[in-house]
């Protein structure tokens, strides 16, 4: 690779790093270029970067921005790299999906915010729900007890306007 090349390439992955929340490494071997790249379709459908870079280049920009100890050991052999927006999530349940279905992608480990998560934590991070289903889950139950009140007051008025019929019947009579 010419030397343009590589600065170039190099200045990419550093940017990838610093803007990320999450990154997540998998081991992409025995898998299709087919495979990879609806892989790469499933992963860009929930904001995730998925890249293969060279490990050596990847290792000099985690030297130089530190903070990613863990993943240097990890840097071998055939690593993908899953770069995360807002969806920390959506990386580990794409991964978990696939390796069920096939037995490929092996998950290698993750950084989310500051945290190392091993290879054994992937079914936990999968379970954990996104941010909008959060999100969700707090207005519907801030609204539940605003709906609650809404429904009383209805059944207050509502009982109201049947005494007044009822008083308004009996004196009829």
């Amino acid at each position: 690779m010419e030397k343009s090349k590589k600065v170039e390439q190099y200045e990419l992955i550093k940017d990838l790093f610093n803007s990320s929340t999450g990154i997540f490494l998998t081991n992409y071997s025995g898998i299709n270029v087919a495979d990879i790249n609806k892989l790469r379709v499933n992963f860009r459908k929930e904001g995730v970067n998925y890249k293969v870079l060279k490990n050596t280049l990847v290792k000099k920009v985690l030297t130089e921005i530190g903070g990613y100890s863990e993943l240097n050991d990890q840097l071998v052999g055939m690593i993908g790299i899953a770069f995360v927006g807002d969806n920390v999530t959506a990386p580990a349940k794409i991964i978990k999906k696939y390796f069920d279905e096939t037995g490929k992608l092996a998950f290698k480990g993750c950084y989310i915010e500051s945290g190392f998560y091993g290879p054994d934590q992937l079914n936990v991070i999968a379970s954990m729900p996104s941010k909008p289903e959060i999100v969700s889950s707090i207005i519907s139950s801030i609204s539940a007890p605003a709906s609650g009140i809404v429904g009383a007051i209805n059944a207050v008025m509502r009982d109201l306007v049947s005494v007044i019929d009822q008083i308004s019947k009996k004196e009829a009579a």
